[in-house]
């Protein structure tokens, strides 16, 4: 069983910045850079079926030279970068007439070669694109570290036709999607590739963890960009739940300082910390309802189905709750410390009134 053709694809997914003014990134693209530049849209799939809620920008990079195994390949390399901060970086490399064992091994000597392991090849490769297009960055990120890899594994042809049942029998995927040489138990073999999904008889694509096979004849679905997307969502849910793991028990200590301050003081203080703490819940609120809304699913079941997949095993909604639960602590103290403010200004004013009426009360016996 041979490959005929196919590709291999290393994805490395950055946060970096709150968002990204993509008409400007553009633009200064355009001036700078010869490579080709294009607003991505599902290229198989029909608008009203399923389309991103703001399209990405995808930047063409060049090629490069990457060592598999014992010989050089050409890997295209290109960016797409998504309105809520995120920069998706991709590596393919086109793959004709491979033995399926020899697409197994350049599949894992790919992930040798830019895996999670190999950072200085994507961090040179993210100064690149964001030297071009700092000034279309809203607060660039300080620290790039916050990423996701993922490896996808697609082929558009066998040595002869294949249906997704005979393709199970005729080749190991799980030891494509595992990485592993030795052979994995029933147990496991089944659990890797319990996330399975085919639409026609002839093609398949299966989810895992960190790596995805797609088998598709046609090249008529946009399984790849869907699965891109989940992981782009991934990247920004985690920095945003990381976000506030931090600002927690920074603003507990604030309200504590805000408590020990002196009354006169006090209500001010809290009220310029309620400000901050509502600044925050909005900025949040509104990037994670963007980010949400990256890809809008209508009508098209087969790529529902795997992006709701692809979300559930990345952990997605888990994370949006996380941040949900998170953002809803600091909602309630603004709301407590906001009626604090309002009962020290009131504490602050009676105070006040009846100063007034003791001074008024001792300008009249002096007079008198």
């Amino acid at each position: 069983m041979a490959v005929r053709s196919g590709e291999l694809a290393a994805l490395r997914l950055f946060d970096i910045a709150y968002t990204i003014d993509l008409t400007h990134a553009e633009s200064l693209w355009a001036m700078r850079e010869s490579g080709k530049v294009s607003r991505a849209q599902l290229t198989s799939t029909p608008p009203k079926a399923l389309n991103f809620g703001v399209a990405p920008l995808q930047l063409a990079l060049g090629s490069t030279l990457l060592t598999l195994g014992n010989r050089e390949v050409t890997a295209e390399l290109s960016v797409r970068l998504y309105d809520f901060g995120v920069a998706a970086l991709a590596a393919r490399v086109a793959v004709a007439d491979l033995t399926w064992d020899a697409f197994v091994a350049d599949f894992d000597a790919l992930d040798r070669a830019v895996g999670p392991t190999s950072t200085t090849f994507w961090t040179n490769l993210l100064a690149r694109v964001c030297e071009v297009i700092l000034p279309a960055l809203d607060r660039p990120a300080v620290d790039t570290s916050l990423d996701e890899d993922y490896l996808i594994g697609t082929v558009h042809a066998f040595s002869e036709p294949l249906d997704a049942a005979e393709l199970r029998n005729r080749v190991d995927l799980a030891a494509l999607l595992s990485g592993e040489k030795r052979a994995l138990s029933a147990a496991s073999n089944r659990e890797l590739l319990a996330r399975s999904f085919s639409y026609y008889a002839d093609d398949m694509v299966i989810l895992t963890w960190d790596r995805a096979f797609i088998y598709e004849p046609r090249r008529d679905t946009d399984v790849a960009d869907v699965i891109e997307v989940a992981n782009a969502q991934l990247v920004e849910f985690r920095y945003y739940d990381t976000l506030l793991d931090d600002e927690l028990p920074r603003m507990y200590d604030r309200v504590e300082n805000a408590h020990g301050a002196m009354s006169l003081f006090a209500s001010r203080r809290f009220a310029h910390l309620a400000r901050r703490l509502y600044t925050l819940v909005a900025e949040v609120t509104e990037l994670t309802e963007r980010v949400d809304n990256a890809l809008q699913v209508t009508e098209d079941v087969y790529l529902a189905r795997v992006y709701s997949t692809a979300l559930g095993l990345f952990r997605v909604p888990a994370l949006g709750e996380s941040v949900d639960r998170k953002l809803a602590i600091i909602r309630d103290t603004y709301a407590a410390l906001y009626e604090e403010a309002s009962s020290r200004r009131t504490e602050l004013l009676e105070i006040s009134v009846v100063l007034l009426i003791m001074l008024e009360i001792v300008l009249m016996v002096f007079r008198r």
